[in-house]
């Protein structure tokens, strides 16, 4: 199937309509830690010009006031704690807790009130307190950003439509070792998940809201 036959495919399923944006937004930010940010790591890839455009984006929401979330991946060095994903993937097992494979990628400026939360799982929400961290406090919309597109951020991205998230991917905020999984996952969430858009239509976005004050989690 062509390109043009794929569109016309979704377009006549009606797929890719776009969803109201609340006014109490979140930055996301899925696994953009060393491990996958440096390709020192087996797992990693050079995401430096996403983790670049997601800084901005981190630092547009601190000036309205929104809360920025982050989650890393990581298991502990038996290995138990990783399941199944472990054997299906092996090189998981690299992103060990405490090590710096799990630790943050630093340029994206994490600072002492945001949240960090540790997954052993794709979606950000599996065995996580992601949405309580949320729903306490109050948001209505995520920008969701981070790595892999073709793994934890589509799975993201489907659990935030269910939990009811409208989304914004900016796409120059997220990444993928591979070009072709990355563009397909991009074209998928748009049709099914979330709206996919430019850096600057999110950026956008956020610098039409209204500062709010500074509550923490």
């Amino acid at each position: 199937m062509t390109d043009r036959q794929t569109t016309e495919s979704y377009a006549k399923a009606r797929l890719g309509e776009s969803v109201p944006l609340g006014v109490r937004p979140a930055v996301l930010v899925i696994d953009f830690s060393c491990g996958f940010t440096d390709p020192e790591c087996p797992l990693g890839a050079d995401m430096s010009r996403e983790v670049e455009a997601t800084r901005h984006v981190i630092d547009a929401a601190r000036e309205v006031g929104a809360p920025v979330v982050f989650t890393t991946i990581g298991f502990e060095a038996n290995g138990r704690d990783g399941g199944l994903w472990l054997r299906k993937a092996p090189a998981l097992a690299e992103l060990r807790v405490g090590e710096r494979w799990v630790e943050l990628d630093p340029r994206l400026g994490r600072r002492e009130g945001d949240v960090v939360i540790l997954k052993k799982g794709a979606s950000g929400f599996f065995g996580t307190n992601l949405a309580s961290v949320l729903i306490s406090s109050g948001v209505d919309t995520v920008i969701l950003c981070g790595a892999t597109t073709s793994g934890c951020v589509r799975a993201t991205a489907v659990d935030l439509l269910q939990y009811g998230y409208p989304t914004l991917v900016p796409r120059e905020c997220v990444g993928d070792r591979a070009e072709a999984p990355h563009r397909a996952n991009l074209f998928d969430i748009q049709a099914k998940y979330a709206d996919v858009v430019g850096l600057d239509d999110a950026l956008a976005y956020l610098q039409s809201l209204p500062r709010r004050p500074a509550e923490g989690f």
